[in-house]
C-alpha cells in the first residue's frame, strides 16, 4: 500500500523532470531501430489466420493513416527505445483519433469515450500521448490541411489533456472517479458520432448483418467473405461452448438477463485494421422474440505490442481478461456484458457488438474540426489517465507553460514524417514481392522506383 502523501505524490511527478525533461519528448531518432518495421510487422503476423494476412497489408498499405493503424509493434519498439518518465498509467496503447466513438452506456445514455483496448497496458503516461500526437498530425495531412495547422491541432489536444490533470490533482479521489468530460457536445465530429450511434440500435444491426432464412427457421448471417462468414457444424459448437466460462464471470444480475437470450447463428466477422487476421466471432442472440436481437463479438486478443519493452510486465495470464480490465480502468461507463474466455486454446474479450455505437470518420475532421476534436481527445486521454494513474505526479511533472505541447507537436510531426517512409516502404516492398511481407508474390526483375507520398511533396 502506498500512503505517500499529497505532497509527496506530487513532489514525485516533478522529479521525474530530471529523468526526462518536458523539452526532450521534442525527439524521434529512426537511427535507434534495432529491428526493420517490416521485420515487426511480420513478427507480429505469428498465429493470425494465414488466408487473412493478405488482406491486412493491403489495408495498411492504402493510406499512411491506414498504415499507422496496423503498425502499432512498430510504434511500441520506437517508444521503448525513447527516455521514459516511468510514471505509469493504464494505456489505451493505441491511443489514435479514430479509436475514440459513441456507444451506450449500462444506463442507456449515450456517451463517448476511448473504445478501442486491444493494446491495452500499464506503461509511461506519454507514450499514449505521442501516439495521439502522430495521429492527429496523420489525420490533418489526411484531409489536406497544412501541418501548421496539424500542429496546432496537436497543441491544443496536448494543452487541454494538461489543464484537465490539473484540476483533476485539485479534485477529492471521488471527484476524479465520476468527472465526465463536457466539452464533448461542442465538437462536431462528435455530435456526428453520437448522431451515428443513436441509430446503431440492435434492430439496425440485424438488419446489416442478417437475412431472413429461405426455410421457416430464424434470420441468418449473411454471406460477404472475407468480412462477414456463416459458421456452422463443430466450430459454431466450440464457440457457442465459449459462453460458458464467459457467464461465470459476469456480474449476478447480467447473468440472469442474458439466460434470457437463446443463441440463433454464429458468423465469422472481420474488423478494423490492426486485428484483421486475428480470430472474431459474432453470436445473434434472440431474447423476447425476433424483435429483441442481441449479438455478442468474441474477439481474439493476443499480448500487447508493448509487453516485451515494459520490465515488469509479464504476459497477461488472459489477453481478455487484460482487455476488459484496462477498458474497465480507463472507461467512465463500460459495457455491461464486457468480459473473456477461451476457444481452443486461444483467449478472447467478449463484448457486445454494434449497440449504439458510432465513430468519427476522418473527413468529419475538415475545416475547423480537427482542432475540436483534438482537444476532445486529450481531455479523454486525461480522464482514463487520472482514473488509472496517479493525477497528483501526472499534474507534478507538467507543470506550467506549453513546453510538453509544443514538444508533442514536434515529435507528432517528425514520427508522422517517419509513418510515411515506413509506409512507402511497405508498398515498395509488395510490388517487389519481397519474402519480408508476407503473402506477396516475387515479380522478376522488379526495381524500385523510390516515389515519394503525395503529402512530401505537397510539404516540399
Amino acid at each position: 500500500m502506498n500512503w505517500a502523501t499529497p505532497k509527496e505524490r506530487s513532489h514525485l511527478g516533478q522529479a521525474r523532470r530530471k529523468q526526462v525533461g518536458r523539452q526532450e519528448h521534442s525527439t524521434f531518432n529512426p537511427k535507434a531501430r534495432k529491428t526493420p518495421p517490416l521485420a515487426l510487422l511480420q513478427c507480429s503476423m505469428r498465429g493470425r489466420i494465414p488466408a487473412l494476412i493478405q488482406l491486412k497489408y493491403e489495408l495498411m498499405a492504402a493510406t499512411p493513416f491506414g498504415y499507422f493503424r496496423g503498425a502499432v509493434p512498430v510504434m511500441a519498439a520506437d517508444l521503448s527505445a525513447l527516455p521514459s518518465t516511468g510514471l505509469l498509467s493504464q494505456l489505451c496503447g493505441d491511443a489514435h483519433v479514430r479509436n475514440l466513438g459513441a456507444y451506450a452506456a449500462p444506463d442507456g445514455r449515450l456517451v463517448f469515450d476511448i473504445n478501442d483496448f486491444d493494446e491495452t497496458i500499464r506503461g509511461p503516461f506519454e507514450w499514449d500521448l505521442k501516439r495521439m500526437a502522430a495521429s492527429v498530425t496523420l489525420a490533418g495531412r489526411a484531409i489536406g490541411q497544412k501541418d501548421s495547422c496539424a500542429r496546432d491541432a496537436v497543441e491544443k489536444c496536448i494543452a487541454s489533456y494538461c489543464s484537465l490533470m490539473h484540476r483533476f490533482a485539485r479534485m477529492t479521489v471521488l471527484e476524479v472517479a465520476s468527472y465526465q468530460v463536457h466539452r464533448i457536445g461542442q465538437a462536431a465530429p462528435v455530435h456526428n458520432a453520437l448522431l451515428q450511434a443513436e441509430r446503431s440500435t440492435p434492430q439496425h444491426t440485424l438488419e446489416t448483418l442478417t437475412e431472413p432464412a429461405k426455410s421457416a427457421a430464424p434470420r441468418r448471417f449473411k454471406q460477404n467473405p472475407p468480412m462477414l462468414t456463416r459458421v456452422t457444424g463443430t466450430q459454431a459448437a466450440s464457440v457457442l461452448a465459449s459462453l460458458d466460462p464467459y457467464r461465470e464471470i459476469l456480474l449476478p444480475e447480467r447473468q440472469h438477463f442474458l439466460s434470457f437470450y437463446r443463441p440463433v447463428a454464429v458468423a465469422f466477422k472481420v474488423v478494423g485494421t490492426g486485428s484483421v487476421g486475428l480470430r472474431d466471432y459474432c453470436i445473434y442472440f434472440e431474447g423476447n422474440g425476433p424483435a429483441d436481437p442481441l449479438f455478442l463479438q468474441i474477439k481474439e486478443e493476443p499480448d500487447s505490442a508493448y509487453t516485451a519493452y515494459l520490465p515488469d510486465a509479464h504476459p497477461a495470464r488472459h489477453n481478455g481478461q487484460r482487455t476488459a480490465e484496462g477498458q474497465r480502468a480507463m472507461q467512465f461507463a463500460s459495457d455491461p456484458f464486457l468480459g473473456w474466455t477461451q476457444i481452443r486454446g486461444r483467449q478472447f474479450l467478449v463484448r457486445q457488438l454494434n449497440d449504439h455505437k458510432g465513430s468519427i470518420d476522418l473527413t468529419d475532421l475538415a475545416g475547423g474540426g480537427l482542432e475540436a476534436y483534438a482537444e476532445v481527445c486529450g481531455e479523454l486521454l486525461a480522464r482514463g489517465h487520472a482514473r488509472s494513474g496517479d493525477p497528483l505526479a501526472l499534474a507534478g511533472y507538467l507543470g506550467s507553460g506549453d513546453g510538453f505541447a509544443q514538444a508533442l507537436a514536434k515529435f507528432g510531426g517528425l514520427y508522422a514524417d517517419q509513418t510515411e517512409k515506413d509506409w512507402e516502404d511497405l508498398r515498395r516492398s509488395r510490388k517487389l514481392g519481397t519474402k519480408s511481407v508476407p503473402g506477396t508474390k516475387p515479380k522478376a526483375k522488379a526495381k524500385p522506383k523510390g516515389r515519394r507520398s503525395k503529402s512530401d511533396k505537397q510539404r516540399k
